[in-house]
């Protein structure tokens, strides 16, 4: 299908009013348009809720798509019981709803990484400098294949998708170590080395001291065929734009604006209402 425009859109994190501001200014038609989300759709933002719902609507009439980020996987482990509501996030009225199993179940069917279009690809995070794109792209379809699997097979494997320390890559990685490291990746990295290990703590921003030997995984990516767009690092505020990546999480929920980015021409439109800062 021809789309008159297509938009990826930043971290939503509940932000519905933001939101719903975006799309008025984009003049967005379900019918015409299509959308795509960097994922964490859910968490700080003022209504988590009808955010989700409206994604939902909006990907099962074929106007979006999304990819999974940290906070939409962890609310999948809040809903299977194998994680606690954290107290900063807004989710417990999802949890109330009478709809609230038809929206988790949907969403953990959502994937982990999209192309766009032919210049592009979509992740929450990021893609590690030791991955190219279209190895990435088939470790992406294990961890999907393992979320989008029975709930037995669910509830064993998210327990086990949560660190605070990293996970060596190597040769012979496997199991649920395997697919933790995979989550890892393409929905927390921020810094990491230029052999992919990852470093947790340093959510700053680029003008800050960084842990001696770790840099931004952009910075180690070598000439991609696709612009690797991604969301999750907030305090980038989206002005990030590279050859090879695109930072697109404006902080909406920090008090800043929500990011549309047109793939047409790679103009980026902010919303002009936010949410509060917390």
């Amino acid at each position: 299908m021809s789309f008159r425009h297509q938009y990826v859109i930043g971290d939503l994190q509940g932000c519905h009013a933001a939101f719903l501001q975006l799309i008025d200014k984009l003049d967005f038609d379900p019918k015409q348009d299509k959308l795509w989300f960097a994922g964490d759709l859910v968490a700080r933002g003022e209504d988590s809720l009808n955010t989700l719902r409206y994604v939902k609507s909006l990907c099962e009439q074929g106007a979006a798509a999304t990819v999974l980020g940290n906070h939409d996987i962890n609310l999948i482990a809040v809903w299977r019981g194998a994680a606690r509501l954290k107290k900063k996030d807004k989710t417990a009225p999802i949890f109330k709803a009478d709809d609230c199993d038809e929206l988790l179940e949907w969403l953990r069917h959502q994937p982990i990484l999209l192309y766009p279009d032919e210049q592009t690809v979509l992740v929450h995070a990021g893609i590690p400098p030791h991955w190219s794109i279209e190895t990435a792209a088939g470790y992406a379809k294990q961890l999907e294949a393992q979320l989008q699997s029975s709930l037995n097979q669910l509830d064993r494997l998210l327990p086990h998708l949560y660190s605070k320390s990293a996970d060596d890559w190597h040769a012979d990685i496997h199991g649920f170590t395997k697919m933790r490291a995979i989550a890892n990746y393409f929905t927390r990295m921020r810094l990491c080395k230029e052999d992919g290990t990852l470093e947790f703590s340093f959510t700053a921003s680029l003008g800050e001291s960084m842990p001696e030997g770790f840099a931004p995984w952009f910075d180690w990516q070598a000439p991609r065929t696709r612009k690797i767009l991604f969301g999750h690092w907030a305090a980038l505020r989206g002005e990030v734009d590279l050859p090879h990546a695109r930072a697109l999480d404006g902080g909406c929920v920090w008090g800043n604006a929500l990011l549309a980015y047109r793939l047409s021409d790679a103009q980026v439109i902010r919303s002009s209402a936010n949410c509060p800062a917390p």
